[in-house]
C-alpha cells in the first residue's frame, strides 16, 4: 500500500512538473524589472519570497547555472509539490515553521538546512506566510533566515492572466497555459546581523508591503483578475461582501416564520424561559422611552456574559457622562441580575427575536449609536441590520470553542459577511484571534478575557451569615454551575468522602435551577438525604446533599466553601468560570473540558492556583487533602490570585479600542 501511494505521488509529482513546464512554454512572458533575471543572479545566493498558494510559476525566477532549494512541508499534501520540485531540478529542505500550530512541524531542522543551503551557494525558495494563516502576513522565520545568513531576501510574485483558483486559506492559484505571465521582484531587503526586536519588526512589515505590492503589479501586467487570486478573507477585510445564498434564506425563512413566533413565546413562558409582562420586548417594541443623547447597545446572552460586561459598561458611564447605555440579554435570569446590578444611565430590554422585522423595529426606536456584542452571540439579522445603518459594531470578549472555529472554517461564506461587518473586534486568546481573522474581521486583537478583570460577584451578607449560623461548623464542598452528567459524579464522591470528611455537607447549584426538583429525586433516590433551598433556606443537620436551585446566589455559596469545583467540566460543555470562585477564596477544582476558559485554567493549573480531576476518586482524594492541609488550601489559593492577577488587563485594552468610536460620534 506505502509503496503504491509512493508510486502515485511520483507519477502526479512529474505530471505538476511538465505542467509547469508546458505553462512557462505555451505563455508570453513579462518581467519587471527587464533585466529580472539578471538581477536575481548578482545577489544570489538570495532567499527568494513569495506568498502561499502563488507558488506553482516561481520556477521561472530561476537564472541560469544557478542552483536552488525549496522549503517544502513535510505533511501528505506537500509530497505531490516536493516531487514536482525535484523533477524541476530544486533540492528540497523538508520542514516548515510552527505557525500557529503547537506541534513540531521540523521547523529547526529546516532552518539549519536552509542556512546551509545558502552557505553552499544555493538560492532559497520559500513562501512568506505560513499555514494556516493568516494569509498574506509575513512570518519572522523567513526574517530570521535572513538575519542569521547574512543573504539578502527578495520579494517576488508571478501572475498570470488564465488561472484557477480555491478558496484555500492562501486562496491556492493554478495557473494555465496558453496565457500571459509576469514576473515581478521587489528591491532586495537586507536584514542586519545585529538587527534588534524592533528592526526584525520593521523588516518583517517591509517584506509584507513589498510582496503585496509585487503581486499586484503582477497581475495588472498579466492582466488577470487579481480579486480570483487574493484569500477570501483578505477581501472581506477590505470590503465586506454581501449575504450568500444560506444567509439571504435565513432572512427569508426568519421572515416567514414570523406568524409563528407568539405560539414559541407561548411555549417558552409555561416553561419559565420568558418574561410575560415584558414579552413585547422580544418583538421588537420597546419596554421604555429612548433617552436623550447617545445610547451605547451593549448586547450579552445571559448573566455570565452580562457579568463580563458589567465593568465595562460602568467604565463607559463614568468616562463619558452625556453616554446612556442599553443592555440587552436573552433571558430572564438575566434580566433580574441586571435589575439588581445595572448603575444609572443604564436601562435593560430583552433582546428582540432575530426575524428582520422586529430587528428594525428594535433599531427604529433605540437608534444607538454604537453596538457592542460579547462573546459569542451573534445574530445574523441582528448584525446586517445594525451595520445596515452604519452603526458601528465591536465585538468584545470574543470566544470560540474548538469545535466553533472548526464549524465557521466549514462555513466561512456564511461567516464573513457577518464578521467583516465589525469595525472592531476584542478577542479572549490568539487562536480566536486568528480564527476571526480568517472571517474576513478587518481589526482585531487579543485583549484577554473580561471576566479575570470583574470584581468578585455578588454575596448576600444576610443570606451567607444565616447560612453560616445553619451550617454550624460542617465542612462544606461545593459542586457549582453544574450540567447533566455530572452530579451523579458528584454524589459518588461525596460518598467516598463522607467517611474521612465527618459531617460533609456537598452543595450543588445546578447551572439551570429548573433541573433541581428532579435532581433532587434522582439523589434521593441514591439514597443520599437531599434538600431544595427553594423549599428550606436553613440546612438541616441531617442533610447531606443541599442544592442551590435559586438565581443570583452563586457568589454567596462560593463565599461560604473552602473547596469548589467548577462544573461543565466533567463532560464536554467547555467549563464555566473559575474567576469568580477564586476571586472569593475557593479552591479550584475542575474537569478536563475547559476550552471556555481554556488561557485562564493553563495559568491556574501551570501556577499551582487550581486542579484538574476526572473521576469521583479524583474529586474525594483532592477535597479531602484540602481540608485536612490547610496551609496547602491557603497555598493553592495564593497561587490562584497571583495567577489571575497576571493575566489582568483586558477591560483597559477593550475600552481603548471602543473610545474613539464613542468619541468620534460626538464629532
Amino acid at each position: 500500500m506505502a509503496e503504491t501511494k509512493k508510486t502515485i505521488v511520483r507519477l502526479g509529482g512529474s505530471t505538476l512538473a511538465r505542467f509547469i513546464q508546458l505553462v512557462q512554454r505555451t505563455s508570453k512572458r513579462t518581467y519587471e524589472p527587464e533585466d529580472l533575471l539578471e538581477r536575481l543572479a548578482d545577489v544570489h545566493p538570495c532567499v527568494v519570497a513569495c506568498w502561499h498558494g502563488q507558488f506553482m510559476m516561481v520556477a521561472g525566477f530561476r537564472p541560469e547555472n544557478v542552483k536552488v532549494a525549496a522549503m517544502v512541508a513535510k505533511h501528505g499534501d506537500a509530497e505531490l509539490i516536493g516531487e514536482a520540485m525535484r523533477a524541476l531540478d530544486v533540492e528540497l529542505i523538508r520542514g516548515a515553521g510552527a505557525g500557529t500550530r503547537r506541534r513540531d512541524r521540523g521547523g529547526a531542522s529546516a532552518l539549519r538546512a536552509s542556512l546551509n543551503a545558502l552557505a553552499d551557494d544555493y538560492s532559497l525558495v520559500m513562501t512568506a506566510d505560513i499555514p494556516p494563516g493568516p494569509a498574506r502576513v509575513a512570518g519572522g522565520g523567513i526574517i530570521a533566515i535572513g538575519r542569521m545568513s547574512g543573504r539578502p531576501i527578495v520579494p517576488v510574485a508571478v501572475a498570470s492572466k488564465h488561472f484557477a483558483s480555491f478558496d484555500t486559506w492562501s486562496r491556492l492559484t493554478f495557473n494555465l497555459p496558453y496565457s500571459r505571465l509576469a514576473f515581478v521582484a521587489g528591491d532586495p531587503i537586507k536584514v542586519p546581523a545585529d538587527a534588534d526586536a524592533d528592526v526584525l519588526e520593521s523588516k518583517r512589515l517591509e517584506l509584507e508591503t513589498s510582496l503585496n505590492a509585487a503581486t499586484i503589479r503582477a497581475y495588472e501586467l498579466a492582466g488577470g483578475d487579481i480579486n480570483r487570486a487574493t484569500p477570501l478573507e483578505v477581501l472581506a477585510a477590505a470590503s465586506p461582501p454581501a449575504p450568500g445564498p444560506v444567509l439571504n434564506i435565513y432572512r427569508a425563512g426568519t421572515s416567514l416564520l414570523r406568524p409563528a413566533v407568539p405560539m414559541l413565546l407561548n411555549i417558552r413562558g409555561r416553561q419559565g424561559k420568558e418574561d410575560a409582562p415584558r414579552r413585547g420586548e422580544r418583538l421588537g417594541f420597546a419596554g421604555r422611552p429612548r433617552p436623550e443623547g447617545d445610547v451605547v447597545w451593549v448586547h450579552a446572552a445571559s448573566v455570565g456574559e452580562m457579568n463580563a460586561v458589567m465593568p465595562l459598561i460602568e467604565r463607559i458611564l463614568s468616562d463619558n457622562p452625556r453616554v446612556q447605555v442599553l443592555l440587552t440579554t436573552g433571558t430572564t435570569t438575566s434580566a433580574e441580575v441586571a435589575a439588581r446590578r445595572l448603575p444609572e444611565r443604564a436601562i435593560h430590554q430583552y433582546v428582540p427575536l432575530d426575524v428582520p422585522q422586529y430587528v428594525a423595529r428594535f433599531l427604529d426606536h433605540w437608534k444607538p449609536t454604537i453596538a457592542i456584542f460579547t462573546e459569542s452571540d451573534i445574530w445574523p439579522n441582528l448584525v446586517l441590520g445594525t451595520a445596515n445603518r452604519d452603526i458601528p459594531l465591536v465585538l468584545v470578549n470574543a470566544r470560540m470553542s474548538p469545535r466553533s472555529i472548526s464549524r465557521w472554517r466549514r462555513f466561512a461564506r456564511v461567516g464573513r459577511p457577518l464578521f467583516s461587518r465589525f469595525a472592531a473586534i476584542l478577542t479572549q486568546n490568539e487562536l480566536i484571534e486568528r480564527a476571526i481573522k480568517r472571517l474576513g474581521a478587518p481589526h482585531v486583537i487579543t485583549a484577554g478575557n473580561l471576566k479575570i478583570d470583574s470584581p468578585p460577584p455578588h454575596v448576600d451578607a444576610a443570606a451567607e451569615a444565616a447560612l453560616r449560623a445553619s451550617i454550624g461548623q460542617r465542612p462544606v464542598f461545593l459542586a457549582a454551575s453544574t450540567h447533566p452528567g455530572e452530579d451523579t459524579i458528584i454524589a459518588a464522591a461525596h460518598s467516598l468522602m463522607r467517611a474521612d470528611i465527618e459531617g460533609l455537607l456537598t452543595i450543588i447549584v445546578p447551572r439551570h435551577p429548573e433541573r433541581g426538583t428532579n435532581l433532587a429525586a434522582s439523589l434521593g433516590g441514591l439514597g443520599l438525604k437531599t434538600q431544595l433551598r427553594s423549599r428550606s433556606a436553613d440546612v438541616l443537620p441531617e442533610t447531606e446533599i443541599y442544592i442551590a436551585d435559586t438565581i443570583g446566589e452563586l457568589g454567596t455559596f462560593y463565599a461560604i466553601s473552602d473547596v469548589a469545583l467548577v462544573g461543565g467540566s466533567l463532560v464536554k460543555h467547555g467549563g464555566q468560570n473559575p474567576i469568580e470562585a477564586i476571586r472569593l477564596d475557593a479552591c479550584v477544582l475542575t474537569g478536563p473540558y475547559t476550552y471556555n476558559f481554556k488561557d485562564a485554567y493553563r495559568s491556574l493549573i501551570r501556577d499551582g492556583g487550581a486542579v484538574e480531576v476526572r473521576s469521583s476518586d479524583d474529586i474525594a482524594r483532592h477535597v479531602t487533602r484540602l481540608h485536612a492541609d490547610r496551609q496547602a488550601a491557603a497555598a493553592m489559593r495564593s497561587s490562584a490570585q497571583r495567577s489571575l492577577d497576571s493575566m489582568k488587563g483586558a477591560l483597559d485594552k477593550t475600552l481603548g479600542a471602543i473610545q474613539p468610536f464613542l468619541e468620534k460620534q460626538r464629532v
